[in-house]
């Protein structure tokens, strides 16, 4: 049994689970969260750019996937649906909070809330490339957030998580044409945003 345990794929091992949870296993679900929460983390934190909406988001996202599990059919990858869930309720939510700023316009800043805590420098030969690597990536966040959601969200699966053309084009119902001409708009605009830095 171990011999082909260590064969498995990790696509074979989410179908297990995947055939354990819609037999009403709950703690093959639990695994599956375990597996995908820290990706799914990554994209809708950098969507939002909110650690408490991000929580709140990947909660109703797993409740959702957990009663809607039964009815997943393996026509694509669970990687690629629950992505789907994931990019759909986080577009929904930024829908929604945009509508409700139009509404609170006292409201300061424009980031969304909830900001990480900023490095401090560390007092080395490098800290002037250090810091100027920070402020590059706090631009670079700044910039992220001026986009459009869905010119953000292909930005966060492409760049930052890596995934290629035609896992974002599945996740999002797209055409990979779509997908790319999203991207070359999406890095034009935030090369026009960072522009003053590269000055």
């Amino acid at each position: 049994m171990s011999a082909c345990s260590e064969q498995t794929s990790p696509a074979q091992e989410d179908q297990i689970l995947v055939a354990r949870s819609q037999n009403g296993d709950t703690a093959a679900f639990d695994s599956l969260v375990v597996k995908f929460t820290p990706k799914l983390y990554g994209l809708v934190y950098h969507m939002t750019d909110n650690h408490e909406d991000t929580h709140d988001i990947l909660q109703e996202v797993f409740a959702k996937a957990y009663r809607s599990v039964r009815r997943f059919r393996g026509g694509s990858s669970f990687y690629t649906w629950i992505y789907s869930i994931a990019v759909n309720m986080t577009l929904n939510f930024l829908k929604k909070r945009s509508r409700n700023r139009r509404f609170a316009l006292g409201e300061e800043g424009t980031g969304g809330g909830q900001k990480a805590e900023p490095i401090e420098p560390v007092a080395t030969d490098d800290t002037v490339r250090e810091v100027s690597n920070r402020e590059l990536k706090e631009r670079l966040n700044v910039a992220l957030q001026k986009l459009s959601n869905e010119h953000r969200a292909v930005v966060t699966m492409f760049d930052i998580q890596g995934m290629p053309h035609a896992e974002i084009a599945k996740i999002l119902s797209l055409s990979e044409g779509t997908v790319r001409s999203r991207l070359h708009y999406a890095h034009q605009q935030l090369q026009n945003h960072l522009e003053d830095f590269r000055k």
